[in-house]
């Protein structure tokens, strides 16, 4: 039996299954799995590419944990990337953990908050 969400339950991820495509932006306040491929820019809480997943577009998230491929920025507060993972353009974090990834051409840059700054 599947189990269904309704509007109460307001934390249900968002998933892009494998196979799909989704031209378009996503923005919510919980978590996004994707396993397709999105052309479009990606908001949440939380975003994880799985393998086999792409998002071409930029993503602004608390978390994200990459398997597959972005193509775009990314700005986050924790940076999850994985071996496997690839990723190009800049990615904006305050804490990034690297598990034997060999596929990041991308730029990288520490976020500052302002009381970080001087």
């Amino acid at each position: 039996m599947l189990a269904f969400t309704n509007a109460d339950e307001k934390k249900s991820p968002t998933i892009i299954g494998a196979g799909c495509k989704l031209k378009g932006n996503i923005d919510t306040d919980h978590t996004v799995q994707i396993h397709g491929i999105i052309h479009g820019n990606v908001n949440a809480e939380t975003i994880i590419i799985g393998r086999g997943g792409k998002v071409v577009g930029n993503i602004t998230a608390n978390t994200i944990f990459l398997h597959g491929s972005l193509d775009g920025d990314a700005t986050v507060k924790i940076a999850n990337i994985f071996s496997n993972a690839t990723m190009s353009g800049t990615l904006y974090y305050k804490t990034l953990n690297i598990t034997g990834n060999t596929g990041l051409e991308c730029k990288l840059e520490k976020r500052k908050d302002k009381k970080d700054e001087k």
